[in-house]
């Protein structure tokens, strides 16, 4: 059985979701984690990308779904806030994967649609969805979020309101459609759309508060805190080896503020 503070924390995320938007930073280790929360962040979304390039791997599961579920384990007992894993296209077996999750302590779930740049038959899409759903529930935690990212709006092809009724019916929470950020096309998908929608922003696009009034439900920003990161560390070495100086550097948290992070409780 999973430990009781798992339901808890899928019970949370699913009260997080009850709000008129919910705001999802995208982390990708225990300590990209721990400082959202300390930035106040009630809940966090692993990006898969983040996390594969943390572990010298490309994005588009080139990390083995052994590897993804270690991750996912270590940033869910670091936190004790909600974690939802992102878990691509289900490493070939979605049902095993959700079980994986949820024993790693994972309070919710992103699926994806596509597979080599393709969409998957909108049929067994939603036959995916059902056994995630039914695994869900076999390892008991029944309270998972299931968040089913449609690409429809990545690849251009598709039907979006189609994808969304037949994920709908096979029980998922949230429609995610990555690629999609005109406001008045979101606000026609919102109105006809049988889940709450999610999309994916970052620089240049709508604001949050924007997203917000299009009827947007929920929000994260995909592997761009990552890149930020990395841009970072690129950027403070090149000043370091070409300038000799530390500009970079200055607005970092101080090194007890981040140790103190991972102290025992």
């Amino acid at each position: 059985m999973i430990d009781s503070s798992v339901a808890g924390k899928a019970r949370t995320l699913r009260a997080l979701h009850e709000r008129p938007l919910l705001v999802l930073p995208n982390i990708w280790d225990p300590g990209s984690a721990a400082v959202a929360v300390r930035a106040g962040a009630e809940a966090v979304a692993t990006t898969s990308g983040g996390v594969s390039w943390s572990l010298g791997r490309s994005d588009g599961e080139g990390l083995t779904s052994k590897d993804m579920i270690a991750a996912v384990r270590r940033i869910a007992a670091a936190v004790a806030v909600p974690v939802t894993a992102d878990v691509e296209g289900g490493y070939g077996d979605v049902a095993a994967i959700v079980r994986a999750v949820v024993e790693a302590g994972a309070a919710g779930v992103n699926i994806e649609d596509s597979r080599s740049g393709m969409l998957v038959p909108v049929g067994e899409q939603a036959e995916r969805l059902t056994a995630a759903r039914e695994a869900a529930a076999s390892a008991g935690l029944p309270e998972l979020v299931i968040n089913a990212r449609t690409d429809v709006y990545l690849l251009g092809t598709g039907d979006v309101l189609e994808r969304a009724t037949a994920y709908a019916a096979a029980g998922v929470d949230c429609l995610f459609v990555p690629g999609l950020l005109d406001l008045a096309a979101l606000r026609d998908l919102v109105a006809v759309s049988p889940l709450p929608v999610n999309v994916m922003a970052g620089p240049g696009g709508p604001s949050i508060a924007e997203l917000a009034a299009a009827g947007v439900r929920r929000v994260s920003v995909g592997t761009a805190i990552a890149q930020a990161a990395y841009g970072l560390a690129e950027r403070s070495t090149r000043e370091l080896l070409t300038e000799g100086t530390y500009r970079s550097l200055e607005r970092a948290p101080g090194y007890s503020e981040i140790d103190s992070l991972f102290w025992p409780h």
